[in-house]
């Protein structure tokens, strides 16, 4: 995946053939025998998009000191932590609380956040992600101790329960044997009502079936994290036949609004009043480019799924290294941790949200200056959406963001303003910001699905060397490589051709004429 991705996307090299109507076996007009002496061949385009770097000023104002401790001790990108943060942020929120972006429509926005790092193995995008989560962790240890008294003083309630109901057995069946059927009914009732049982106060998972994630969302209406440390398996475990229903699950889920009900045979059926999960974890820029590829050629992964991972950056790598050797902010990570207790248990009310008889959630809307710029923001958004600039994937992801911006500037003004009230311009703007960082690591990402060929004519291109001289396209898609199965491979071919990098010509064989390519001899006496 290199990168002149992003330019040749939006502006290719013309071409004098139908791209969609090629076959594997190549068109080009083969070059005779006695061709003219080879040109010298053009370079193809390398290099990644250009990505914008993290700025603190994107988080609210007491995570940042906290970040940046985070990302200078562990001399990682600032990029990884800031969104673990965000994502953990919007999970301890959930459905708590919700905005309206609109003066006056009901739609309803809840501050649902998905989450990717993309980053080479070495650049500790798991430990980065790590921080912010224990945030997490701390709280459901609190609400585990919670649970374990509510727990015991239950199995007390019911172990009293128990005998109590072997008495009550006797007075029924004392009341119906003296044909008082009211008595003995109240009685009954009495002795069947069990003592309820407490609810555990869940925040995270790491693995769960969906039926299982209903159940606990059932359990926590305010919806959970999914934390995955390698996001491919995932993403991939959605894919596979059978797991339809698991994908549909997710793309509710991310919404945070509508409810969701399961009926199997076993469980019965399970209803969620709100699904709201949101996910946060790593790829590594390997597989995220070949899911791409595949989800852009039209298999099972376009349908949306992977734009919903609105927060999805893949920073530069950092050059500089110093060996940081020091205890962590305690003050910055206690401001922090602060934020997230106080996000735990919110009081609508005490924030001066709306929450009105048929509202599923309490909401806030926009001042009148962040109402401004919301719609001024917007009016560009989706005149940018409606032009043929944009390739669908990247059009799809930026439609995301009609939603993304109010999350973030509601997540933002409830971590800076204790007091609440309506979202304030600096948190909108703040939110604003955000997206168009977030749309520069969008092309970076999505760059080898943007220019499908000009990847595979990449990979091909520094394989050359390994291949028979001449080669055929079989002798290119058997080898399973990455982008080359046999579309990729017919892409390349034509790339690697118009860059004067090989050239076709006719085989020997009888019967159906076979397609050969010769590479040009600079390249095989390259030692580079």
């Amino acid at each position: 995946m290199l990168a002149g991705f992003d330019q040749r996307a939006r502006n290719p090299r013309p071409r004098n053939r139908k791209r969609a109507d090629r076959e594997v076996t190549h068109t080009a007009e083969p070059t005779a025998p006695t061709a003219a002496p080879w040109p010298a061949p053009e370079p193809l385009p390398s290099g990644l998009p250009a990505v914008a770097p993290f700025a603190l000023d994107l988080l609210p104002a007491a995570l940042r000191p906290w970040v940046a401790d985070i990302s200078e001790r562990m001399q990682c990108p600032p990029d990884y932590p800031a969104v673990s943060a965000m994502v953990t942020l919007a999970a301890v929120v959930g459905r708590q609380m919700a905005i309206r972006p609109k003066c006056q429509d009901d739609w309803t926005v809840t501050p649902n956040l998905w989450g990717a790092v993309v980053g080479r193995p070495s650049l500790l995008k798991t430990p980065a992600i790590q921080e912010p989560i224990r945030m997490i962790d701390a709280l459901e240890a609190k609400a585990r101790q919670v649970f374990d008294h509510e727990n015991t003083n239950y199995e007390a309630a019911l172990l009293v329960h128990k005998e109590t109901s072997k008495e009550a057995i006797k007075r029924v069946s004392k009341a119906v044997h003296e044909k008082d059927a009211g008595r003995a009914h109240s009685i009954a009732l009495e002795a069947v009502q069990e003592p309820p049982p407490p609810m555990r106060k869940r925040y995270k998972t790491h693995d769960a079936t969906v039926e299982k994630l209903g159940d606990l969302l059932r359990e926590n209406p305010r919806g959970m994290l999914l934390y995955r440390d390698e996001l491919i398996g995932f993403l991939k475990s959605l894919d596979q036949d059978g797991r339809e229903g698991s994908r549909a699950f997710y793309l509710e889920a991310w919404n945070g609004t509508g409810g969701f009900t399961f009926d199997r045979m076993g469980r019965g059926t399970v209803e969620i009043a709100g699904a709201c999960v949101s996910i946060i974890g790593g790829i590594q820029p390997g597989p995220i480019g070949d899911y791409m590829v595949s989800a852009i050629r039209g298999g099972i992964g376009d349908d949306g799924l992977v734009q919903r991972f609105q927060l999805a950056v893949w920073p530069d790598a950092t050059r500089d290294w110093h060996n940081v050797d020091r205890w962590p902010d305690t003050a910055a990570r206690d401001t922090a941790r602060a934020v997230y207790e106080r996000l735990d248990c919110i009081d609508p009310d005490a924030l001066h949200a709306t929450w009105e008889d048929g509202d599923a959630l309490p909401w806030v809307r926009f001042d009148e200056a962040a109402q401004r710029e919301f719609n001024a923001w917007r009016e560009v958004l989706e005149h940018r959406l409606r032009d043929d600039d944009l390739h669908p994937c990247l059009e799809s992801h930026l439609a995301k963001f009609r939603s993304l911006v109010p999350s973030l500037a509601l997540l933002c003004h409830l971590a800076d303003v204790p007091e609440g009230g309506p979202v304030g311009l600096a948190s909108a703007q703040r939110a604003m910001a955000w997206v168009e960082y977030l749309e520069t690591h969008a092309r970076r990402i999505y760059a080898p699905a943007m220019a499908v060929d000009m990847a595979a004519a990449l990979e091909l291109d520094r394989r050359l060397k390994g291949l028979p001289a001449p080669f055929t396209a079989r002798d290119v898609y058997r080898k399973g490589w990455r982008f080359l199965d046999r579309k990729g491979t017919s892409d390349a071919l034509a790339v690697l051709i118009e860059f004067g990098r090989i050239r076709a010509e006719d085989g020997d064989a009888q019967g159906r004429p076979t397609t050969r390519y010769t590479v040009h001899p600079s390249i095989l006496e390259d030692k580079t």
